[in-house]
């Protein structure tokens, strides 16, 4: 009788031993660093973008490979540029691509908030459109400029007409903030005519040239590949990828640097975004 009493005891004492074990494995698999749960849940992840291009870009180009590294991806497309770097700043999305290196810092600055450019991206340049002239060289003496009337968008469209000859702009002023009465030599007399940003596809008709930025012409059905010419943007005009800046060295933006840089982000961008001008680290390495 001792000798099965002894053998039930031994058995009770393995059965809480092991149920002791398996709460305590159960503890570590929910709050340990290694768990499922919380690789799952880390996993799942929301994107921002603005209607058009750059959305464009996530689905073609980010999110497909995201989703081969394991993650669960949700994209929010925004009806303006204000949205997208408030809902990631209060965390409601994990990171945004729609904005350029100055709006983002100019942003952040006014608003009080702490966000990260990640890497730049290729970027829809502005494009020069005319239904007149094919060439830079056919523009004639008193010819009309739409322009864009936002001071940054003026100063890349005056930087661009100096880049091709047309005009040149004060040596002592920042092209990045110079405007028409900076430009100092205008050979051929063209005639400047501000217009808000989002109606210059449609002055193409009624102007001789339009300087129509890339993101609006894209929106306007136009083929950047027709344009006169384009835009050669600076970097601080590319798009970047954004995060929260207390998140910048978080294993999804560490993914997201990686994929960008990939040969296969770039064979979609090739294949898929024709005209989009490629940041000085994609066209050196």
């Amino acid at each position: 009788m001792k000798k099965y009493l002894l053998v039930f005891l031994t058995l009770a004492l393995a059965v809480v031993l092991a149920a002791c074990g398996g709460k305590d494995e159960a503890a570590t698999t929910t709050n340990g660093s290694n768990s499922t749960a919380d690789t799952t849940e880390d996993k799942e992840i929301i994107l921002g973008a603005t209607a058009g291009p750059y959305s464009d870009m996530l689905k073609k180009a980010i999110i497909p490979q995201l989703e081969e590294k394991g993650y669960t991806v949700e994209l929010k497309e925004f009806g303006d540029y204000i949205q997208p770097n408030i809902a990631l700043n209060n965390g409601d999305i994990d990171a945004n691509l729609f904005q350029h290196t100055i709006y983002l810092e100019t942003f952040e600055q006014q608003n009080n908030m702490d966000l990260e450019p990640l890497i730049i991206v290729p970027t829809a340049p502005m494009g020069f459109f005319s239904d007149k002239f094919t060439s830079v060289e056919e523009i004639a003496d008193g010819a009309t400029v739409a322009l864009p009337n936002d001071p940054s968008n003026a100063a890349r469209a005056l930087s661009s007409l100096q880049e091709q000859g047309l005009i040149e702009i004060d040596p002592n002023v920042d092209t990045l903030t110079a405007s028409e009465k900076d430009v100092v030599k205008n050979d051929k007399n063209l005639v400047f005519q501000p217009v808000e940003a989002a109606s210059l596809p449609r002055q193409i008709q009624s102007v001789d040239i339009a300087a129509v930025p890339g993101n609006f012409a894209l929106a306007a059905g136009l083929d950047l590949m027709d344009a006169m010419f384009l835009e050669n943007m600076p970097d601080q005009y590319r798009n970047v990828v954004a995060v929260k800046a207390e998140n910048k060295d978080s294993q999804l933006a560490k993914d997201i640097i990686e994929i960008v840089e990939s040969a296969k982000f770039e064979e979609v961008i090739d294949a898929e975004f024709q005209g989009f001008g490629k940041p000085e680290w994609m066209t050196n390495r």
